[in-house]
C-alpha cells in the first residue's frame, strides 16, 4: 500500500464511522473553550468537564476572569495537574485578550500563541473546533496514532508531524482529522497494548503489519 493510498483508506474508514467527530471538552463559547483546552494539557478531558462548572459559574466570561485573584480561582482547578501554573496562565490570559483584544477571543494562531499557557497545539484546537480552519493540533495521541499507522514518517516533533499531516490530509477534513486521530488514540490505539483486532484501520496500518510479521515468524 503507498503512501497515499493508506492516507485515502484511513479517511475513507473515519469518513464512514466518525463523520461527525468532535472534541470531548465541554464549552458553550471560544472563551470556555479556551479555558479548558489550557486545563487540558497532560491532564484528561473527564478532569477538566469535573472542573469547568465550577470555574464558569463563578467567572462566566473573560472579564470577570481577567478580574480574578490567584487564591480565589486556584481552589477551583487544584484538582487539575499543575495548578499552580494554569491558574497564572489563566488569569494572564484574561487580562491579554481583555487589555490587547477588547475582550475577544483571537481567532489565528499567531495571535493565540501570544497568550500565557496558550502554545501551537491549543491554538490549533482552538481555530480548527471554533473556526474550522485547517490546523492540526498534534498531541500525544495523534503523534502516537500518525506514526503507528505510517501516516506520519519520521517525524521526531509534533510540528513535523503536522506538517507530514497537513500535507497529505485534504485541506477541508484538517479539522476534523485532530478528532479523528486522537478519539482513536484515547479508545483504541492506546499507549500500551492497543487494541488491534478491534481497529478499523489495521489493513493500512504499519504497526499492525509487523505484528503479522513478528507472529509468523515466532510460530
Amino acid at each position: 500500500m503507498t503512501r497515499k493510498e493508506r492516507y485515502q483508506f484511513v479517511i475513507d474508514y473515519f469518513q464512514r464511522n466518525v463523520p461527525d467527530a468532535g472534541t470531548e471538552l465541554l464549552y458553550d463559547s471560544p472563551y470556555q473553550l479556551l479555558v479548558a483546552v489550557i486545563l487540558s494539557a497532560q491532564c484528561t478531558d473527564k478532569r477538566v468537564n469535573m472542573t469547568t462548572p465550577e470555574i464558569f459559574k463563578k467567572y462566566p466570561d473573560v472579564e470577570s476572569l481577567s478580574r480574578a485573584q490567584f487564591e480565589d480561582l486556584f481552589p477551583l482547578i487544584k484538582s487539575i495537574s499543575y495548578p499552580n501554573n494554569k491558574t497564572k496562565h489563566l488569569i494572564g490570559m484574561a487580562r491579554m485578550v481583555v487589555d490587547e483584544f477588547k475582550g475577544q477571543i483571537p481567532l489565528s494562531v499567531e495571535e493565540l500563541v501570544e497568550l500565557p499557557g496558550v502554545g501551537r497545539k491549543t491554538a490549533n484546537v482552538i481555530t480548527s473546533v471554533i473556526d474550522q480552519q485547517p490546523n492540526m493540533a498534534v498531541d500525544t495521541h495523534v503523534f502516537r496514532v500518525s506514526a503507528r499507522i505510517g501516516l506520519t514518517l519520521g517525524a521526531r516533533t509534533p510540528l513535523a508531524a503536522e506538517k507530514q499531516l497537513v500535507h497529505f490530509i485534504p485541506r477541508d477534513l484538517i479539522h476534523k482529522a485532530h478528532h479523528w486521530l486522537i478519539l482513536h488514540g484515547r479508545y483504541i490505539c492506546i499507549a500500551r497494548s492497543p487494541h488491534c483486532m478491534e481497529c478499523g484501520v489495521k489493513k493500512a496500518c504499519k504497526y499492525f503489519s509487523r505484528l503479522k510479521v513478528e507472529k509468523k515468524e515466532s510460530a
